[in-house]
């Protein structure tokens, strides 16, 4: 009985919770001082913001191969560059790392520009 309510409870989360089709990709390189400075200033909350949660972040190296599922995402020498993808297709980027609270704005502009093409 009490397994069929976790049961039951684990589906309505499941229900509740949207998926997740958005996603911020940091390109990034070995190295890379903005890179290092973003990792210590936003790195540790970004999972836990609305921001995170609406756009998970993904990491690609740079100096790696390109992963086939960006395919139709153009690469970045910049690093950092954060590209936000809906669906595998780039809303928007921001190249390199303004800062702490200058990031939260032009990220909070991405995901209006994500707001506008996902409601059309």
């Amino acid at each position: 009985m009490f397994r069929s309510m976790i049961a039951a409870c684990f589906v309505v989360l499941a229900l509740a919770t949207p998926a997740v089709a958005a996603e911020l990709v940091m390109l990034e390189r070995p190295g890379c001082v903005w890179c290092a400075q973003f990792n210590a200033e936003i790195a540790p909350a970004y999972p836990k913001t609305e921001q995170g949660r609406r756009a998970p972040l993904r990491r690609v190296d740079v100096t790696q191969d390109w992963p086939a599922d960006l395919d139709g995402i153009a690469p970045e020498p910049f690093t950092p560059t954060f590209i936000l993808i809906e669906n595998g297709k780039e809303i928007d980027r921001i190249r390199g790392y303004p800062g702490s609270e200058f990031f939260w704005y032009l990220l909070d502009e991405l995901l209006a520009k994500l707001d506008r093409a996902t409601a059309g």
